[in-house]
């Protein structure tokens, strides 16, 4: 399994400021990174029903949340309007820290990203697939991971209008922790 970084250094973003915070809040307990795009040129992606949805560029807010007890990893993608572009949600095995001490998670292959206007993708269940056939991952942890899409799915998807509220709380949780002060955890 891959192991990827929640400041999200393989994306290539640079001079972004990082915040990495625990959250409890009475919708959401859990890890939470915010990282703020101050550059970069829009990138979009496809989507049948919301059709072409920006995905990262000048202005946008990720806000990634890892909530306590589950094995997924959400990222609300935010327009620099204040809107909800897309989630991407990654089923993952579990959390470390890197020597930085930034969140870092295991990607279990298999993914879900859905838009406000009621795209419902489940993505990579062919890495999934060769990785179990390979022996990387064993039947309990395929099966972990089928399971963990079917309850995202289940959760976050059938009433996107709750998913967004509770993701938008979060966002004013930790936009407020930053103005009172909360420091950057990795400078830009």
């Amino acid at each position: 399994m891959k192991r990827k970084r929640l400041d999200r250094d393989a994306w290539g973003f640079q001079y972004f400021p990082y915040y990495q915070m625990r959250v409890e809040t009475e919708h959401f307990k859990g890890l939470v990174s915010l990282i703020c795009m101050t550059s970069g040129e829009p990138q979009y992606w496809e989507c049948e029903k919301a059709g072409k949805v920006q995905v990262c560029g000048e202005g946008m807010r990720w806000l990634q949340m890892v909530p306590d007890g589950r094995e997924h990893m959400m990222t609300v993608k935010y327009l620099p309007d204040g809107r909800v572009s897309v989630w991407y949600v990654d089923v993952i095995e579990g959390i470390e820290y890197a020597d930085d001490g930034v969140i870092v998670y295991k990607d279990k292959y298999l993914d879900v990203y859905f838009t406000p206007q009621g795209d419902v993708v489940v993505d990579d269940k062919d890495e999934l697939d060769e990785a179990y056939h390979s022996g990387e991952l064993t039947k309990e942890q395929y099966d972990g991971a089928i399971l963990e899409c079917d309850s995202i799915v289940d959760e976050l998807c059938t009433d996107v209008k709750a998913t967004e509220r509770i993701c938008t709380e979060i966002l004013e949780h930790v936009k407020q922790r930053i103005a009172d002060g909360e420091r950057q955890f990795k400078e830009a």
